[in-house]
């Protein structure tokens, strides 16, 4: 069978490869011809996607799917059916993992089957069903589908042993080719690739929807097998950088440090950094010497708020003071420090964004991202709105991290923009910071990009 995995066009500036579309990808190619389209990268809107479809003519097309791809992925599924009556239409990711039922139903008359959670065992099997015409479905770990007027779905698979779903499809998504505007919007060396070693994630952020598909479990892929990766990816295709984007691959620290005495004992001369953050309470001094010793030029971490009232509202399980001290122990190490921040959270004040935003800036990052407050479905914070009736104050249209897509009571959705706008002004208005980022410019499309950028972002 011919197979296209699509990650969906939207108007994002973080043009990164699928892992996920990827590792679908090797789970079913040594049985069907398979192609990867990443919609962002190549800048494929709905009109050119009716001309792919119609080109290659694929008896399955399997769309990533993330909540902010609600409106692309209703459009594409719907043009699918229109194009190639026979065609099969699958979704997975984050968003019909959360909310498999009201995904079905949403897309009725043009989606067919849904994949929840971990798709690497199921998908092959439900392409060998179709394929072979018995369409013993009950037996497709994670999938649900249409039974009349009902919605039917299997138990999620979860796969113990990382190494055995192999590594990503890299001839066919091609890394080298990627731009340099991937997760950060700065690097040291190019081109990049992004790598993961662990699924899983046991922390309660009541804003983070990072288990819906992986579980609470915290599973590892070898440290050889991660290593043997990185060598591939720099000996196949040229990469010289790699960005680790699990968000828990230091939570093990026996684990990270083998990790990191390998990577050093190979001497692989490559850059990286930690994009998506790390916890900052599974640091120490060893592995922060480590991570310099290895490369790593940047740490990112996820800090949320300046509030700690905001803070244990998120249940992160970290206090200003304890955000102070580990973040004083990191630069101790001779490492930069990136932050991220969630304006808008519920429970948020003015005063509580205030105190982040002045909070922010007395750090010593030389970073920071302002994000607005998105209801992820699948989340806790979703469901305590959602059991409020508060979701029908979301703009689902409009969300999207640089939109005020909720607003918290007491405040409105300028008034939200204005706090987010002033965040980023105060922080990056200082000659300090400014020049820091201009240091980091690596030439003059990577200015345009990063002028763009702060546009959209702010404006």
């Amino acid at each position: 069978m011919k197979i296209l995995l699509v990650k969906p066009y939207n108007s994002s500036d973080h043009i990164q490869p699928s892992l996920g579309l990827g590792y679908l990808a090797t789970s079913i190619r040594p049985r069907h011809e398979v192609r990867i389209l990443d919609c962002i990268k190549e800048r494929v809107d709905i009109r050119k996607m009716g001309r792919i479809i119609k080109g290659y003519n694929p008896d399955v097309l399997g769309l990533q799917y993330y909540t902010f791809d609600t409106p692309f992925v209703k459009d594409i599924l719907k043009l699918a059916k229109e194009t190639r009556k026979e065609i099969v239409t699958v979704v997975g990711g984050p968003h019909p993992s959360a909310v498999p039922n009201d995904t079905m139903e949403a897309l009725s008359g043009s989606l067919d089957f849904l994949f929840a959670g971990e798709a690497e065992i199921g998908f092959p099997i439900l392409l060998d069903e179709l394929e072979s015409g018995r369409k013993d479905l009950s037996s497709v770990p994670g999938l649900a589908w249409r039974d009349k007027d009902d919605v039917r779905s299997n138990p999620k698979a979860v796969i113990d042993d990382l190494d055995k779903i192999g590594m990503p499809a890299w001839d066919l998504i091609r890394p080298q080719t990627y731009p340099e505007s991937q997760h950060g919007a700065f690097y040291k060396k190019f081109p990049i690739a992004p790598i993961m070693t662990t699924r899983g994630c046991p922390y309660p952020c009541t804003f983070c929807a990072g288990h819906v598909i992986a579980g609470r479990k915290t599973r590892h892929r070898s440290i050889d097998n991660v290593c043997d990766e990185i060598v591939g990816l720099k000996n196949n295709f040229g990469i010289k950088e790699f960005h680790v984007i699990d968000d828990n691959f230091t939570s093990s620290a026996s684990y990270a440090k083998g990790f990191l005495r390998k990577l050093k004992s190979l001497d692989l001369g490559m850059s990286w950094a930690v994009p998506n953050g790390v916890r900052l309470d599974t640091l120490d001094e060893e592995m922060l010497g480590l991570m310099k010793e290895t490369g790593l030029y940047l740490l990112s971490a996820g800090i949320e708020s300046g509030s700690d009232r905001m803070l244990g509202l998120m249940k992160k399980s970290l206090t200003t003071r304890q955000i102070r001290e580990r973040l004083k122990m990191i630069k101790g190490a001779g490492i930069d420090v990136a932050g991220f921040f969630i304006l808008g959270f519920p429970g948020e004040t003015i005063e509580s964004a205030k105190q982040t935003i002045r909070f922010a800036s007395e750090l010593g990052l030389v970073r920071a991202n302002y994000f607005t407050y998105l209801p992820f479905p699948g989340t806790e914070s979703y469901e305590e709105l959602k059991s409020k009736g508060e979701l029908e104050k979301v703009d689902w249209e409009k969300f999207y991290f640089t939109n005020a897509a909720y607003v918290p009571e007491g405040m409105t959705r300028g008034q939200l923009k204005r706090l987010q706008r002033l965040a980023f002004f105060k922080f990056y208005l200082r000659p300090r910071i400014l020049l820091f980022q201009f240091r980091s410019i690596k030439s003059l499309r990577h200015f345009i990009f990063l002028f763009k950028r702060a546009l959209r972002w702010l404006f």
